[in-house]
């Protein structure tokens, strides 16, 4: 059995891209023998080259010790054929992401490694079960999936096959933080925890811009600025290339046997066949000039006066915008009706700005929505319906602009932007929690270091409220008779029963 906290533990890697280079350095740095073996000749030399000049510059940059340098440098070998990897207790293979190429190369090391040597590999899609199902020892095959640049990115998953040894799990999670790692448990399902929590934030937001609500940098901003995300979806998608993205989509939807939930956009297959695959084509979302993307000036709007304000009381959320809007110096009406010069403000909750102004028997063109879910200084989009008139647009613009950081006037949309993609993506992350697939609170590790999210996503629901996140899912569901918005028995329960998403229950007997 591996021993994760051995003296003398030595670890191949198979396979000396990017991804099997950041592995070695960081099993190199804690202490372990690092072997590096490729099918494709001098790779190995070039990948210990490669780590050689990384080390170089850490030691310039004072992050590395040259003496820490030297004894991890001395700890890669180069192999030049699989049979050096003999005596090895644990293989990582990072090949090609192809299942017939890892079964085989598994298949060719059991006669090699020692019976007792563990053979994980770092996919990111295929199934551990299925690369395993060739091996005469499944057991000790796991996955061990860790995300680029391996240094940076402090989470690895551990994944568990149908038939994988507990034991081999606890030693791969053992050695993932011995590296300097979070390492958290996944079953073997398709996207593991963080490829599968991530499905919600881009295919949600291609679905807002399939429907015109918006442009993708008015998107993004909103996404930015009001949730608190690092890039917005469609910078995301231009960072990685549409030609990485689209494959992930379509395959964890497929996987999952075409699951509403995952349904990718025809609007990215599209731009993929164009070539527009973002920054490494100089062309996506947004057009890039000497690497820096080119977004659309704001509109100009015509200076105003935002008048008389009425504000839906029709939900809870009423009173509080209302105090917000009047102690920022707005006129707010207090009567149960607006009068006739008054600018209405509605709060939808999963519902688009028609739905609400009919509900109330609004004149639409007076009417326009905020997303109270979530904050307005830094982003307040403001969305319009149909018949909103220029006059109201420019009101509100005038209302909002010195509240704000930004202001962007959108169209109508079921659920608007902020509160449809965030409830989408704890929808999926609850379905994940009742699923089994990892414990909730390892789910919300691996995403916020695997994602970068500000917060796990069952924290982020508890933080909205469970029972706002259930309203808004019923209300998308309802408009739309989209199954993809279907909420989940795990948030439904835990809303109804008022207790937090991260709440797990009593085992089956």
């Amino acid at each position: 059995m591996l021993n994760p906290h051995s003296e003398v533990l030595t670890l191949a890697v198979v396979g000396t891209g990017v991804m099997g280079q950041g592995i070695a350095q960081v099993a190199a740095q804690a202490g372990i023998a690092v072997r590096l073996f490729d099918v494709q000749e001098g790779a190995a030399l070039r990948a210990r080259s490669a780590l050689s000049a990384g080390w170089t510059r850490l030691q310039e940059r004072g992050r590395i010790e040259p003496a820490a340098a030297q004894a991890a440098l001395a700890r890669v070998q180069v192999c030049s054929s699989l049979e050096a990897l003999a005596g090895c207790d644990l293989v990582v293979e990072a090949i090609a992401e192809r299942l017939e190429f890892k079964q085989t190369l598994f298949q060719q090391l059991e006669p090699i490694v020692g019976p007792d040597c563990v053979l994980a590999t770092n996919t990111s899609s295929l199934s551990i079960t299925a690369i395993a199902a060739g091996c005469q020892r499944p057991e000790r095959v796991a996955g061990w999936h860790f995300f680029n640049p391996v240094p940076l990115m402090k989470i690895v998953e551990v994944v568990q096959g149908m038939r994988t040894d507990p034991g081999v799990v606890q030693a791969l999670v053992d050695l993932g933080h011995r590296l300097g790692h979070r390492a958290v448990r996944a079953q073997d399902t398709p996207g593991f925890i963080v490829n599968h929590a991530g499905r919600g934030f881009g295919t949600e937001a291609l679905r807002i811009l399939g429907e015109s609500v918006a442009n993708p940098a008015a998107i993004d901003d909103v996404l930015r600025g009001q949730a608190g995300f690092k890039l917005g979806p469609f910078e995301l998608f231009d960072l990685v290339g549409l030609d990485v993205s689209v494959p992930v989509m379509e395959s964890v939807y497929r996987q999952y046997f075409e699951e509403p939930r995952f349904r990718p956009s025809p609007l990215a297959v599209l731009r993929r066949h164009a070539g527009l695959l973002g920054r490494k084509t100089g062309n996506g979302f947004y057009t890039y000039v000497e690497g820096v993307a080119q977004k659309p000036l704001p509109p100009r709007h015509a200076d105003c006066s935002p008048g008389p304000v009425w504000v839906s009381q029709r939900n809870a959320w009423g009173p509080a915008c209302a105090d917000w809007l009047r102690e920022m110096g707005a006129s707010i009406e207090d009567s149960a009706r607006p009068s006739v010069e008054a600018l209405c403000i509605v709060l939808p909750q999963g519902e688009d700005v028609s739905a609400c102004a009919a509900a109330e028997q609004l004149d639409p063109t007076r009417t326009v929505a905020l997303d109270w879910l979530l904050p307005q200084a830094g982003c307040a989009p403001v969305f319009t319906n149909p018949l909103t008139s220029q006059y109201s647009v420019e009101r509100a613009v005038a209302l909002l602009g010195p509240l704000s950081a930004s202001v962007h006037v959108l169209r109508d949309s079921v659920g608007l932007i902020g509160q449809r993609v965030l409830a989408t993506i704890i929808n999926i992350a609850c379905d994940m929690a009742q699923q089994g697939i990892a414990s909730p609170p390892d789910i919300d590790v691996a995403v916020t270091l695997g994602l970068g999210y500000p917060q796990g996503p069952l924290a982020w629901g508890d933080a909205l409220g469970p029972r706002n996140i259930l309203l808004v899912l019923h209300n998308l569901h309802a408009t739309t008779g989209d199954p993809r918005y279907r909420p989940s028995p795990w948030l439904r329960r835990r809303a109804q029963l008022h207790c937090s998403l991260l709440t797990t229950e009593l085992p089956p007997h």
